[in-house]
C-alpha cells in the first residue's frame, strides 16, 4: 500500500470509527428504551421497522445525492439528519409519546442513516483506485470491520453503564454530541478522490440518469441482482436479532434491570466484528470463490439460531450468539468486495444504496413478524423462526455463482474489479 492509499485508509478508518462510536452508544439499550417508554414488544419492534421504512424510502434518493453531489455531502447531510432524529427520540422518551410519533421519529432516524450507507464505501474504494492501489478489497473493509466493531465494543458497553448510572436517555444525549464532532471531522478530512459528482443544471434528469444507469448495473445485473435478492433474508433476520439479543439475555440473565448485560449483547457482536474482520482476507487467502464463503457463512449461521431455541442457559447462549456473530461478520467484508468489484464507480453509490435498501425491505417485514412470534412463543422460537428465514437467501447466492462473474474469483492484485 502507498503513501496515498495509507492516507485514504486512515481517513476511512477514522470516519468509521466515530460514526459506529456515536451510533453504538444506543444500541446495548435500545430496544429497553422503547420498551420504558411504555411500548410493547410488538410496538417496539415495529418502530424498528418503521427506521427500517426510512432506509427503504431514502436509500436509493440519497444515493443518488451522493453519487450527484458527492459522496462528503452526503456525509455531512447524515451527520446532521441523525444527530436531530436522536435528539428528538429522547424527546419522545421523556413524554412518553404514542407510538404513532415513534413510528415518524424513526422513519427520520433510517432517512439519516441512509446518507452513510453506500456513500462512505463508494467514497473509499474509489479513493483507492484513484491511489494505485491493487491489493483486495477484503484487506482493507476487513480493518474497517475490525474498527468498528471496536467502536461499537466500546459505544454499546459505555452506553449500557451510563444508562445504569443514569437514565436510559442519557445515551441518546451521549449520539448527539459525537455526531456533531464527527461532522467537523468529516468537513476537515473527508473529500472526494478520483470521482466527480455528476452535477447537472437539470437536476432531475440527472437524477434519473443515474438512477437508470444504477439499475442497469444493479437490478438488470444477474449476478449482482441475486446477491440483492439474498439481502432482504440476511439483513432482515440480523437486524432482528440484533435487537433482540437485548430483552432475550436479560430474560434468561434473570434481572430485567441489568442494562450492563443489555450493553453486552451488543459488544458481543462488537468483538466478533473485530474477529470476523480480521479472519476475512485470511479466509479468502484459502477459499477460491467468494460465493462459497457467503454460502457457508449463511448456512451455519442459520443453523446456530436454530440452535438456541433449546437454550435455556445463559452462558451457553452467549456462547452460541458469539459464534453466531463471528460467522455472521466473517462474511460480510467478503461479500462488500464482491459486489464492489461488480459495480461501476459512477453509480457505486447508487447500486450500494439499492442494496442496503434491499436489506432494509427485509428488516421491515421481518421485524415485526419475528417480534410477533416472540409475544406468542417467546424469544427463543423467534430466533429459531429467523435462523429458518435465513436460509431461503442460499439458492439466491447460489444462483449468483452460476453466472460466473469475474469478481467471484477476484483475488489481491488480480483484475476482478470494475471501471
Amino acid at each position: 500500500m502507498n503513501a496515498a492509499a495509507r492516507k485514504i485508509q486512515r481517513v476511512y478508518l477514522t470516519l468509521t470509527l466515530g460514526n459506529t462510536l456515536a451510533a453504538s452508544f444506543i444500541w446495548g439499550i435500545n430496544t429497553l428504551f422503547l420498551l420504558d417508554a411504555g411500548l410493547t414488544n410488538l410496538e417496539a419492534f415495529a418502530a424498528n421497522a418503521f427506521f427500517t421504512v426510512g432506509m427503504v424510502l431514502f436509500e436509493v434518493p440519497t444515493g443518488v445525492v451522493a453519487d450527484g453531489w458527492g459522496r462528503r455531502m452526503s456525509f455531512l447531510l447524515g451527520t446532521v439528519t441523525l444527530a436531530g432524529s436522536t435528539f428528538l427520540y429522547f424527546l419522545l422518551w421523556q413524554f412518553s409519546a404514542p407510538f404513532w410519533w415513534w413510528a415518524a421519529v424513526s422513519v427520520l432516524l433510517g432517512l439519516g442513516f441512509t446518507f452513510f450507507s453506500g456513500a462512505v464505501e463508494a467514497w473509499l474504494v474509489d479513493a483507492l483506485r484513484f491511489s494505485g492501489y491493487e491489493g483486495g478489497l477484503e484487506v482493507v473493509l476487513g480493518r474497517g470491520q475490525m474498527v468498528s466493531g471496536v467502536a461499537m465494543l466500546s459505544g454499546s458497553v459505555a452506553g449500557g453503564v451510563i444508562a445504569q448510572a443514569t437514565n436510559l436517555g442519557v445515551p441518546f444525549l451521549v449520539r448527539v454530541g459525537v455526531l456533531v464532532a464527527m461532522f467537523a471531522v468529516a468537513f476537515l478530512l473527508m473529500h472526494d478522490v478520483g470521482f466527480t459528482p455528476e452535477r447537472s443544471a437539470h437536476p432531475l434528469q440527472a437524477t434519473r440518469a443515474v438512477l437508470k444507469a444504477s439499475v442497469d448495473g444493479g437490478l438488470r445485473h444477474p449476478p449482482v441482482r441475486y446477491i440483492m435478492l439474498a439481502a432482504p433474508f440476511t439483513e432482515g433476520v440480523g437486524i432482528y436479532v440484533f435487537y433482540a439479543l437485548q430483552p432475550y439475555l436479560l430474560q434468561l440473565f434473570g434481572d430485567p434491570r441489568a442494562y450492563a448485560i443489555a450493553g453486552l449483547a451488543a459488544a458481543l457482536v462488537a468483538g466478533a466484528d473485530i474477529v470476523g474482520g480480521w479472519m476475512a482476507p485470511r479466509i479468502r487467502k484459502l477459499v477460491k470463490r467468494r460465493t462459497s464463503v457467503l454460502i457457508a457463512t449463511n448456512i451455519l449461521s442459520a443453523l446456530v439460531l436454530v440452535v438456541l431455541m433449546f437454550t435455556t442457559v445463559f452462558w451457553l447462549a452467549l456462547a452460541l450468539l458469539a459464534l453466531w456473530a463471528v460467522v455472521a461478520s466473517a462474511g460480510t467484508p467478503v461479500r462488500q468486495a464482491y459486489l464492489n468489484d461488480m459495480i461501476a464507480s459512477k453509480q457505486r453509490a447508487t447500486v450500494l444504496s439499492f442494496d442496503s435498501l434491499m436489506g432494509s425491505a427485509g428488516g421491515v417485514v421481518v421485524q415485526p413478524a419475528l417480534g410477533r412470534t416472540a409475544d406468542l412463543y417467546g424469544y427463543p422460537a423467534s430466533l429459531a423462526v429467523g435462523g429458518a428465514l435465513q436460509l431461503i437467501a442460499a439458492p439466491f447466492i447460489l444462483l449468483s455463482r452460476r453466472q460466473r462473474p469475474q469478481a467471484d474469483t477476484a483475488s489481491e492484485g488480480s483484475p476482478g474489479a470494475a471501471p
